[in-house]
């Protein structure tokens, strides 16, 4: 139900507008100056405030100028007569939703009203969702404790407050656009556009019309003008993910754009301003690239104002646990499942992966795993696949001798025995040893080891009886 205040100092003039407000099932207070309604916005925090445009004392312009500026500043609906009307409309270019005439109408009143509760309540569902936004990018929100990941954030808080480029490094998977979005959702721009392009994604003769936009006739088949990323991205934020794939000319104006601050389209001849903070994100190495001629010098010069590099997770093990309980909570939210933790089989087998996929990788085998367990834990086996572990049909016992080891030996018997307990089926025995097939196909060759029949044919050869096996 929303709340309205009225005031004025005509008591019969506000009994009568309360009396129609409840009626239609809003919720009323009333005020006979403006010092008394302006106490009374302050304690119950209105959704809307119907005011007299003149009273004894405070105006209904003064009221509207002592309302604190921010989000729990109601709608203003000023009322006055029609001799009055120029100076209400100079109380709406101060932000007063819109006034009403004397004699006052009912449906007219109701009709204001109306629409100035929907706007408020607009208002503040988006005032709600940006507040949810914004809090899933507070930098205390990064999953990391590690000292890697400790200094990423520091480095990302002093950058927060300014408009400078960031160049962030780190393999694919590592979670850059998480930190670039961290980056722009705490700074001033937040009520401003993210947008996020990955450079590698778009082919060449496209990624200029993406980026600057394009007028009628730029080229074959530009029948509209397009605005531009960087025009849509005004005041805001522009990622542009995987910046070493970028063509030359296009970088060269790129450059032109953060030198000068400016965008034109293609095929356009005015150019337009450009309010855009950037940053940049590459898994390639940059100073290699400009050394290759492949990336240009002053344009990385530009870009590295402020470098982050964003460690792999191999590097940062001991955040594992905490990223896969943050996933877990997730998946378990959209899947409706209860999943409680990992089991120390799995949690082990996580923090002796690789991670080649990184983070992102991690997040798929949670969640694949939450999606397709049955259990409250997550066991070893329901990752198992996942990560290519053998089964433990695949487990093979083996002892270090004293004397040490032939391992190209001890690999050709350990194909051997793959194939065997595979019954010479390659791809299956590939996978018992987490080995690619092709991999697998290309050792059977190396070998020379074709179908195994027995026992004896996984036998070590004379002379290498110190294999292991």
């Amino acid at each position: 139900m929303a709340l309205i205040v009225v005031i004025d100092d005509e008591q019969r003039q506000r009994e009568i507008i309360k009396t129609i407000l409840v009626d239609e099932g809003y919720e009323a207070y009333t005020a006979s100056s403006g010092e008394e309604g302006l106490n009374l916005i302050k304690t119950l925090i209105p959704d809307v405030v119907i005011t007299d445009l003149k009273m004894g004392g405070m105006s209904g312009v003064q009221l509207l100028d002592a309302l604190p500026d921010d989000a729990l500043k109601p709608a203003v609906i000023i009322m006055t007569a029609y001799g009055t009307i120029s100076s209400a409309v100079e109380a709406m270019k101060k932000g007063a939703f819109d006034y009403l005439t004397k004699p006052l109408e009912k449906d007219v009143i109701v009709l204001t009203v109306e629409k100035a509760v929907e706007r408020m309540q607009l208002l503040r569902d988006n005032m709600r969702l940006q507040d949810a936004l914004f809090g899933k990018f507070k930098m205390e929100g990064i999953v990391g404790s590690s000292k890697k990941m400790q200094e990423v954030i520091q480095i990302a808080r002093k950058v927060t407050p300014t408009a400078v480029t960031v160049l962030i490094y780190g393999e694919s998977g590592t979670g850059k656009e998480l930190i670039a979005k961290a980056i722009h959702y705490n700074s001033a721009r937040r009520t401003f556009p993210f947008t996020a392009i990955n450079c590698a994604a778009i082919p060449d003769n496209l990624i200029e019309s993406e980026l600057f936009g394009y007028e009628p006739g730029a080229f074959t088949g530009a029948v509209h003008r397009k605005q531009g990323l960087f025009e849509t991205s005004d005041r805001g934020t522009l990622f542009l993910d995987e910046i070493g794939d970028l063509p030359l000319l296009t970088q060269t104006k790129i450059l032109r754009v953060l030198q000068d601050k400016e965008v034109r389209r293609l095929g356009g001849k005015d150019s337009l301003k450009a309010d855009v903070r950037i940053i940049a994100a590459t898994n390639k190495n940059l100073e290699k690239e400009v050394e290759k001629g492949k990336f240009r010098e002053d344009l990385y010069y530009r870009l590295k104002v402020v470098t982050i590099e964003l460690p792999p997770l191999r590097e940062r093990k001991e955040d594992i646990a905490a990223l896969s309980s943050f996933f877990i909570d997730k998946y378990n939210k959209e899947f409706g499942k209860k999943v409680k933790g990992l089991s120390d089989g799995a949690k082990k087998a996580l923090m002796d992966y690789h991670w080649p996929g990184n983070i992102r990788q991690l997040e798929f085998v949670i969640e694949r795993a939450v999606l397709m367990g049955d259990g409250h834990t997550i066991t070893i086996e329901d990752i198992r696949s996942e990560l290519r572990l053998p089964s433990e049909r695949g487990h093979f016992d083996m002892d270090l001798p004293d004397e040490g080891i032939n391992f190209e030996e001890l690999e050709k018997q350990l194909i051997k025995k793959a194939m065997f307990k595979s019954n010479n089926v390659a791809a299956k025995a590939a996978r018992l040893l987490g080995m690619t097939y092709k991999t697998f196909w290309y050792r059977l060759e190396k070998f020379g080891i074709q179908n195994i029949s027995s026992n004896e044919d996984i036998s070590p050869e004379k002379g290498n009886e110190n294999s292991g096996l």
